[in-house]
């Protein structure tokens, strides 16, 4: 035997696990439709997972945000609506928190849970329009998207878009296809769980019905009883929801039009920029990563394009994805700068699902079988990286800017506190707790005793809340109120709770953060302890 030679198992083994091998493997598995639907599954599940991991890792020296621990306190009590928003990412963080702890690695676990869903549904959606080649390619495409890894740290109603939309958007390429009763039905059904999720999917709704009208085969759809079925239905089922807008006065839509409206319309367009420069920043990796493994090696890059009908594409429904994304790429811009609304960079989470399938659904677009494993190992590669170099991020990240994230600012640590303050004094669990939403929702997900939060209203006209509680409750159960002395609002907590809790128990406490050697902010604390009856 030559020294280069192998041995007859270890031979067999390459050949058996081989870049090739596996490339061919995943290939045939990603595009046959008895195994593909498994393959995305498992490929969501692991994205997941590892980006659970990474998340944990990369968040180890902050508290979660506040959004999170929002959503968790509203999950506490299944309302029809929770004050600032519908009820179905609250709906969804109760269910979740019922069965995972309350942890930080859960609510990083709930925000990738969601969106290795929102995958496996655009993939679905991927096929009404594509082949399984090029559904799988989109898929791996959004996976890439920071949206759905670095950025899809903060489980919150935007965030939970990412599942609804793409449902949304199945639906009607379903209805679209189909014209049936029963796929208007869904569609109904999937509009009123994206409605359910933020008042803002509004404008998905109205893009997807701009796209019906602007169709060149609108008369066929819109001559059978799908959209009509998906109106009416997504009506009924937002019953129970409108009611209890009316019955709270509308606080939901009197706190968009409050935080969000603006008077000063040049920084009404400076943040209109803001956010198409962000969003078309997050949209630049994945677009380009797949960009590049097209275009290897260079003399084939040319090849990836041709004339004629391809027969992977639906062009039908090649349209309506194009028109969609079309419409809510440049509709909310247009429309924050003609109603001057405060326009934030997160909105967009939820409108760009659909570049990649947009993208790939171009018939002169030469897809390769070998550009799939391609992709997918880049996803891996740069996983697996991140992974790897998380713990690191995390302590260069608090080294460098230690007072750039709220997250540092040790709220866990003073709910624990509280907690033991309040048991001392009282003998029994902490009910409820008040401050401003940046501060009594931590409080609610970190102590022990998830005392239900009060919002003290910022000024005088600030009438939205949780619903979770009310002054009545704060004066029956007795709370704890927190002003945060680094806050700028810090004299009008104070003034409430002079009027409110006169006779509470005024301490103050200071909390810091140390992580691998580390300071976080060192922060004062004014605490109020008003007993029950108070």
């Amino acid at each position: 035997m030559s020294s280069t030679s192998l041995p007859p198992l270890a031979a067999s083994m390459r050949g058996r696990l081989g870049p090739r091998r596996i490339s061919a493997w995943l290939v045939a598995r990603a595009t046959a439709p008895a195994t593909s639907l498994w393959v995305v599954v498992t490929f969501a599940v692991v994205h997941a997972v590892l980006w659970t991991a990474i998340l944990t890792n990369l968040k180890a020296a902050q508290d979660v945000h506040m959004d999170v621990a929002e959503a968790y306190a509203w999950g506490s009590r299944f309302l029809l609506g929770y004050g600032k928003h519908p009820p179905l990412s609250g709906w969804i963080a109760g269910l979740w928190f019922a069965v995972f702890p309350v942890k930080d690695w859960a609510s990083y676990a709930l925000a990738m849970a969601v969106n290795g869903s929102g995958l496996v549904i655009v993939w679905l959606a991927s096929l009404k329009v594509v082949d399984r080649r090029r559904a799988f390619f989109v898929v791996v495409m959004v996976a890439l998207y920071p949206i759905f890894n670095f950025k899809g740290f903060k489980y919150n109603a935007d965030l939970v878009q990412l599942l609804t939309l793409p449902l949304l958007v199945l639906a009607y390429l379903n209805a679209f296809e189909k014209r049936s009763a029963a796929s208007g039905l869904w569609l109904g059904l999937a509009g009123a769980a994206a409605l359910m999720t933020k008042y803002w999917v509004l404008t998905m709704i109205g893009a997807i019905g701009l796209a019906a009208l602007l169709h060149p085969e609108r008369l066929r759809f819109l001559a059978s009883p799908a959209p009509w079925v998906a109106i009416v239905t997504m009506l009924v089922a937002m019953i129970p929801h409108l009611v209890w807008l009316w019955r709270v006065d509308f606080v939901a839509i009197t706190y968009a039009g409050d935080v969000y409206t603006l008077s000063d319309r040049g920084r009404a367009a400076e943040l209109v920029l803001g956010y198409v420069g962000h969003n078309l920043a997050l949209l630049a990796l994945p677009v380009a990563l797949a960009a590049l493994v097209m275009a290897w090696p260079p003399r084939f890059a040319f090849c990836n394009w041709r004339g004629g009908p391809n027969p992977g594409v639906n062009v039908s429904q090649a349209i309506n994805v194009w028109l969609v994304q079309a419409i809510v790429a440049v509709g909310p811009p247009l429309g924050g700068l003609a109603f001057t609304i405060y326009m934030k960079t997160d909105w967009g989470i939820s409108l760009f699902f659909l570049v990649p399938l947009a993208l790939v659904a171009i018939p002169a677009l030469r897809l390769r079988s070998v550009m799939l494993p391609r992709l997918a190992a880049v996803w891996l590669v740069l996983s697996l990286l991140t992974l790897i170099a998380s713990p690191w991020i995390a302590r260069r990240e608090m080294a460098a800017n230690p007072n750039g994230a709220t997250g540092y600012g040790a709220r866990s640590e003073l709910a624990r506190e509280l907690t033991k303050a309040w048991h001392a004094r009282f003998g029994s669990p902490w009910p409820l707790v008040a401050g401003f939403a940046e501060m009594n929702t931590p409080m609610t997900f970190y102590s022990p005793d998830h005392p239900r939060p009060f919002t003290v209203p910022t000024t005088p006209e600030e009438t939205w809340s949780s619903g979770l509680s009310a002054l009545e409750d704060l004066k029956r159960e007795g709370f704890i109120g927190i002003c945060d002395t680094t806050d700028n609002r810090i004299a009008a907590c104070e003034a409430w709770m002079a009027k409110e809790a006169p006779k509470a128990e005024p301490l103050v406490m200071t909390t810091q953060r140390f992580f691998h050697g580390q300071a976080g902010p060192a922060i004062v604390w004014k605490v109020y302890i008003q007993a029950s009856g108070g």
